[in-house]
């Protein structure tokens, strides 16, 4: 595996996306809740942060483990305050014993950090099909939205449906859902961070964001229709 490259500007990007996201408590509940059929016995959660889903993964019932992994040292002192219980590997997934097995992977906003995606994703599927496991893949979408902040997290795309489906049947998956997510999203990411070109999140927005639109947004997305386009894409992959 290799190691996210780091933005360009670390502390102060990576705090104001951890801020913004601890206020974001529907989003991440939806995406779980996406996640959750999925996710069963031993779980691996790769990039994780400061611990901010990890919470969440634990109480899904059918999870009986979940392993989480995290390259950056200063996140990993994060996650230990909040999750000392939780066994945490400092590092990628090299550093996890060959023999170990998983029902499930969680790949939260890390596949875009990683330049050799396509090696990742084959990494992940070698991982999982012993127990024919799923890959649970969250990623930033739509190339015309990348803006100067994604260059400040350290992304090096982000990706379209069909791009993504071909490097997921490539490595190895057969695809179970992949679908477009939070297509209002979408236009709030144009207008702040392309067209007035903000350099992070304000915190007060996403509030507003996460509990007034966002569960009507999602509500119409989960149970009615998905969108054809959005700010972000999930794959439910299994490894053949």
């Amino acid at each position: 595996m290799n190691l996210p490259e780091k933005p360009n500007e670390t502390a102060v990007t990576e705090n104001f996306e951890f801020s913004a996201l601890d206020k974001a408590v529907n989003y991440r509940a939806a995406l779980v809740r996406e996640f959750a059929p999925f996710l069963k016995g031993r779980v691996l959660e790769v990039g994780a942060g400061i611990g901010q889903f990890t919470g969440a993964l634990v109480s899904v019932p059918a999870v009986k483990e979940v392993v989480s992994i995290e390259p950056d040292p200063r996140f990993c002192s994060a996650f230990l305050q909040h999750h000392p219980q939780i066994r945490l590997v400092r590092g990628t997934l090299d550093d996890l014993g060959d023999d170990e097995d998983w029902d499930a992977a969680v790949c939260i906003n890390v596949l875009e950090h990683i330049r050799a995606d396509d090696a990742e994703l084959a990494h992940f599927c070698r991982r999982l099909k012993r127990r024919s496991g799923h890959l649970c893949l969250f990623v930033p979408a739509r190339q015309e939205i990348y803006a100067p902040l994604d260059s400040d997290f350290g992304h090096h795309r982000r990706y379209a449906l069909p791009q993504l489906r071909t490097q997921l049947e490539q490595a190895g998956y057969r695809i179970i859902r992949l679908h477009y997510f939070n297509w209002v999203g979408y236009f709030a990411w144009w207008l702040s961070f392309c067209v007035l070109k903000k350099r992070h999140f304000d915190v007060k927005s996403v509030v507003l964001f996460d509990r007034v639109i966002f569960p009507v947004i999602h509500g119409l997305e989960f149970h009615v229709l998905r969108p054809p386009f959005g700010q972000s894409l999930l794959a439910i992959a299994q490894a053949k």
